[in-house]
């Protein structure tokens, strides 16, 4: 789990930035259905139990495709009429369902620590096991190599400890060893990757970054991205080559959790148009197994919004452009930080501090960025975290928004993390749909309640009832790599609340019915990113559907994260096989 998301962090730019750009600026769309033609007889029956997703009609025993689209779908004998000697039938061994849609995730950003070992919470329930882990890691690294762990976040842990240098040279005393902190804020290192880096204790602090000291020594803990910079300075970079294969093994992790569709959130954040000419590149290749929206980033080096805007259309980006597998079509603006990382934008202080966070533009240059997106057509996506966020985004758009004729572009705030029951009316008003990350509540719900935000704000987390019931259009999503894809965990989160750290429930008024929960990573994710054609099984819609061992719609929601994906279907064809 990270706590730092949605922006470009400059370790990660001026590691992977290079590589990137190797792709060009080129965008092909590889359009691999333009052959598909949807008929009046199957080319597919798909046959046994077949939960739709659709309210109305929620079980079926038969499904009709053709051209990768469903044409049929109800009992046998309601499709009997679409198949003839041509039609291959299939009889899964398990439960058909909807694909499942992620609607904010992070591909490029969570690139560059892919392959590191995970210490964090998720993981490691303890810090002494984060140091086992990290032991466990020494020893199956080839000696001289690179220690490597990711996602360690202190916050999880009692009193807050750090990867100190003694503790890491006691891990490994000849090795380099670097932990990444969660936030991405800090690295944790050793003696021997101090040296690797040809950094002393005299070396001088870069500004705006610390190499830690204390009692003639340093302590191990490198602050800030300038510092984190020169400690990675000398650390191989990827190919071009490497980076495709992360991208792979990214979606079909997407995909092991029967998830068909997904946006990536910020698109451009690190190479700007060269990340979509390699996504396109490598679907032009071979057909991705999930069909990913992209949301384009705002923010190039060097370039105000509108410049930005420009740069996207000068290479034929444009809102809905792409083909069935790769399509923009959001613009993403970052109002804040991370509450778990103490940058989230508050009305009031942190817990024990006198700073409530930062906005990351002034009202003013906020409604520039916004505006740089919506003058082109862009749907907006506004990372919001803290209240003091909502408040100056949800200003931004009551300005904006009024009187503009692409009233249907569905506009969303992300995570929109700590709410007032004002600024739920005035959202819905708006029409302004949200999509919530939940693992907040499981991971961090008591950090939030006790060390960081206080119970009061901790109970205005992820409202996703509220929402609900004030008219908002909500989903749920796992910011990858803040916290894994796996939708059914965060759908089970946002019904039952339950804190990992203690089995509590934060403020059961906000907890969601199975049903709203279910419909959070199915129909209403797929209308937020602008994907009509899929979240449910009807005929008309995508042939896009998971094979799962246990039926979410009528098992104990307690249950849906231990649910297993079989195999994954695009257009009625296999994507993922376990």
């Amino acid at each position: 789990m990270s706590a730092g998301c949605c922006s470009a962090h400059p370790v990660t730019q001026d590691h992977l930035g290079a590589a990137l750009s190797s792709a060009g600026t080129t965008v092909t769309a590889a359009s691999h259905a333009a052959g598909l033609t949807v008929g009046q007889t199957a080319e597919i029956l798909v046959v046994g139990t077949i939960a739709t997703g659709n309210p109305a009609a929620p079980l079926a025993e038969a499904m009709a495709i053709s051209g990768g689209a469903i044409i049929g779908i109800g009992a046998l004998k309601d499709v009997e009429g679409l198949v003839d000697s041509s039609t291959t039938t299939v009889k899964p061994e398990g439960v058909v369902v909807p694909g499942l849609i992620e609607p904010h995730m992070h591909i490029w950003t969570s690139l560059l620590n892919l392959t590191w070992t995970d210490v964090s919470h998720e993981v490691c329930a303890t810090f002494d096991d984060v140091v086992a882990t990290l032991k466990t890691t020494a020893a199956q690294t080839t000696a001289g190599e690179y220690v490597l762990g990711k996602l360690f976040d202190p916050s999880l842990f009692p009193g807050e400890p750090d990867l100190t240098l003694d503790i890491l040279d006691r891990i490994s005393p000849n090795s380099p060893v670097i932990v990444m902190n969660a936030s991405m804020h800090y690295l944790y290192a050793n003696s021997a990757a101090f040296a690797a880096a040809g950094i002393t204790y005299d070396t001088p602090d870069p500004v705006g970054g610390t190499f830690g000291r204390a009692d003639g020594k340093l302590t191990g803990v490198i602050g800030e991205a300038p510092a984190m910079m020169m400690m990675l300075a000398k650390f191989p970079k990827p190919s071009a080559q490497q980076l495709a294969a992360g991208i792979t093994e990214i979606l079909n992790e997407c995909a092991k959790q029967g998830v068909t569709s997904l946006r990536e959130g910020a698109t451009g954040t690190l190479a700007g148009v060269s990340e979509l000419a390699m996504l396109h590149q490598l679907n032009g290749a071979k057909r991705l197994p999930v069909r990913v929206s992209t949301a384009q980033f705002a923010i190039m080096a060097g370039k105000t919004p509108e410049q930005v805007a420009q740069t996207w259309k000068d290479a034929g980006v444009t809102p809905f452009s792409g083909d069935e597998m790769v399509r923009s079509d959001a613009w993403k603006v970052v109002a804040d930080g991370s509450n778990q990382g103490r940058s989230g934008y508050f009305m009031q202080p942190y817990l024990g501090e006198n700073n409530g966070g930062h906005g990351n533009w002034t009202p003013e240059t906020l409604r520039g960025a916004i505006r740089a997106g919506l003058n082109d057509g862009w749907q907006i996506n506004v990372h919001t975290n803290g209240d003091a966020a909502v408040e100056m985004a949800l200003e931004a758009m009551e300005e904006i928004l009024p009187g503009r004729a692409n009233s249907d572009l569905r506009h969303s705030f992300i995570h929109y993390s700590i709410t007032t029951d004002d600024q739920l009316a005035r959202t819905a008003k708006l029409g302004i749909s949200a999509t919530f990350l939940m693992n907040h509540v499981l991971y961090w719900g008591a950090a939030f309640r006790d060390t960081i935000l206080g119970a009061d704000r901790a109970d205005r987390l992820d409202r996703v009832a509220s929402a609900i019931a004030a008219g908002i259009n909500t989903s749920v999503h796992s910011d990858y790599n803040v916290s894994k894809v796996h939708p059914l965990l965060s759908a089970q989160t946002a019904v039952l609340r339950r804190l990992q750290a203690d089995g509590s429930v934060l403020n059961p008024a906000e907890c969601a019915t199975p049903a709203q929960a279910l419909a959070a990573i199915t129909t209403n994710a797929a209308w937020q990113i602008h994907a009509d054609d899929r979240g449910s099984l009807e005929v008309g819609k995508r042939a896009d559907y998971a094979v799962v061992d246990s039926n979410p719609w009528t098992s104990d929601p307690a249950s849906w994260d231990k649910i297993v994906v079989n195999e994954t279907y695009i257009d009625g064809t296999l994507a993922y096989s376990a």
